[in-house]
C-alpha cells in the first residue's frame, strides 16, 4: 500500500491522539529507516531515545528469536531462570541494590512514586496520606492519571481532573526553591537530571549536585527520572553522572531494550526497596524472560560497543555545527551528548514547519512546545552520518 492509502486508514480507525509527520516507515537498521516507498531518512528522533543501540540492532535481534522459541512469560506468580541475572547485572552496571522490574516508562515513574510514598511513610513516619513530592515545572514524566495531575502542558493535562493531590511544583533548575519547598510531609523530589519533552533543557551547572545535598539534610530521597536521559543519551549511562550524584531511586526504560520490547525498571537500595512487602505492588509482564533476555543483551551492547562514549564526540561536532549556521529565525542550540534541542525565535515558523522541511530531505526530526527542533539519533550515529544530516539541514535553513 502506499502511504497515502494507509495513513487514510489510520485517520479512519485509529484513535487522533497523536500528530505525526506524514512517512510511513517500513523497515529500518541502524540510524536510517525506510518509507513504504522505499524512501531513505535517518533518524534523529530514536523513537525518542528508544533506540539508542540503533534500528533492529542484530544482537538483539538474534536474542529475541531465540527466546521467542524458549519461554516468553511465566507472571511473577513463578520464578524465571532470567529475572535474577537482568536484576544483578542491571543494578551491578549502575550501581545500586535492588530493583523493581515494568514496562513502560510510565509505568516505571508510577512505582517510584509508590515506592518514595510509602517509604515516606514507613521509614520517615509521615502521617498517613499526608505525604508530598515535590516536581518541577516544564516536567514530562508520562501520561497516566497520577503523573498528568503535576504536569503543567495543558494538552496534557486538560480535561482530565480531578486530579492526584501530593504534589509541590518548583521551577525547574532552583535548587534555593527546593529547600524553601520542603515540609516534615516531604518524601521525595521527583526530577529529570535534563528536561526531554520541554526541549532538551538543561539545569544550572551545580543545580543536581545541590538538590542532593538538600534532600540528604533534610531526610528527602532525590528520585531521577532517567527514562530518556539514561543509557548513554548524554554520554554517561545516567545524566546523574555529570554531576557525580548517586540519586537514592532512580527510573529506567526506553533503550533498556533497544527499542525491541517494552521495558522499564525502578532501581534503589534494598533499605529503601524493601518498604514494598508481598502484594504490595506488580505487574504480570514485569520481568518477563523476554523483557530480561533482550535487556540483558541491550545493556551489554551500550557498554561494549561505547556507544556513551560515541555520544559525547558526535554530540560535541553534531551541536557544534549547528551552532554555526546562521540565521535570523534560530535562536540557540542546547543540549548534551546526543540530546539536542535547536530554539527557533518566536517571530518565524514554527519549528514543525521545519520538521516538515526536513522530511522532505530525508531527516526525520521532531518539534516540542511549538518553537524547538529535537535532534536525538541512534547512538550508533558515526561522523560521517552527521555530515549528512547537517547537509541537509543547512540546506532547509539557507
Amino acid at each position: 500500500m502506499k502511504a497515502a492509502e494507509l495513513i487514510a486508514i489510520e485517520d479512519l480507525y485509529g484513535a487522533h491522539n497523536y500528530k505525526p509527520l506524514d512517512v510511513v516507515i517500513e523497515r529500518a537498521k541502524g540510524p536510517w529507516v525506510w518509507d513504504v516507498e522505499g524512501k531513505k531518512y535517518l533518524d534523529c528522533l530514536a523513537a525518542y531515545s528508544a533506540v539508542n543501540q540503533g534500528h533492529c540492532h542484530p544482537r538483539l535481534v538474534k536474542v529475541m528469536q531465540q527466546q521467542a522459541e524458549i519461554l516468553t512469560l511465566t507472571s511473577r506468580a513463578f520464578r524465571n531462570n532470567l529475572w535474577p541475572l537482568f536484576a544483578k547485572e542491571t543494578c551491578e552496571l549502575l550501581g545500586y541494590e535492588s530493583m523493581l522490574p515494568m514496562n513502560g516508562g510510565a509505568e516505571a515513574v508510577e512505582t517510584g512514586i509508590k515506592l518514595c510514598r510509602r517509604w515516606g511513610y514507613v521509614a520517615k513516619g509521615i502521617p498517613q496520606y499526608e505525604a508530598e513530592i515535590i516536581v518541577c515545572s516544564g516536567n514530562f514524566h508520562g501520561r497516566t492519571t497520577t503523573i498528568i495531575s503535576f504536569s503543567d502542558d495543558p494538552l496534557a493535562k486538560d480535561f482530565y481532573g480531578p486530579y492526584t493531590p501530593g504534589f509541590i511544583t518548583i521551577p525547574y533548575g532552583d535548587a534555593e526553591a527546593l529547600e524553601k519547598a520542603i515540609t516534615p510531609r516531604t518524601a521525595a523530589f521527583l526530577v529529570e537530571p535534563i528536561q526531554g519533552e520541554a526541549g532538551v533543557v538543561v539545569p544550572p551547572p551545580g543545580f543536581l549536585a545541590k538538590a542532593a545535598e538538600i534532600c540528604k539534610a533534610h531526610n528527602v530521597l532525590l528520585f531521577c527520572d532517567e527514562i530518556q536521559s539514561g543509557l548513554g543519551r548524554t554520554g554517561a549511562l545516567l545524566a546523574s553522572e555529570h554531576e557525580k550524584v548517586k540519586p537514592d531511586l532512580i527510573s529506567i526504560g526506553k533503550a533498556l531494550s533497544g527499542g525491541m520490547y517494552p521495558v522499564s525498571a525502578v532501581l534503589s537500595s534494598r533499605e529503601i526497596m524493601n518498604v514494598f512487602k508481598h502484594a504490595t505492588h506488580g505487574s504480570t509482564y514485569g520481568g518477563n524472560p523476554m523483557a530480561c533476555a533482550v535487556s540483558r543483551e541491550a545493556l551489554r551492547v551500550l557498554v561494549e560497543e561505547n556507544l556513551a562514549e560515541n555520544a559525547v564526540v558526535q554530540g560535541a561536532y553534531f551541536m557544534e555545527e549547528l551552532r554555526k549556521i546562521r540565521h535570523p529565525h534560530i535562536d540557540f542550540v542546547r543540549g548534551k551528548g546526543l540530546w539536542i534541542g535547536l530554539v527557533l525565535k518566536q517571530d518565524g515558523p514554527k519549528a514543525m514547519t521545519y520538521c516538515r522541511a526536513l522530511k522532505e530531505q530525508g531527516v526525520l526530526a521532531k518539534d516540542t512546545h511549538d518553537w524547538i527542533i529535537r535532534f536525538a539519533p541512534p547512538l550508533v550515529i558515526t561522523r560521517e552520518e552527521v555530515d549528512w544530516a547537517m547537509e541537509r539541514i543547512r540546506r532547509v535553513f539557507a
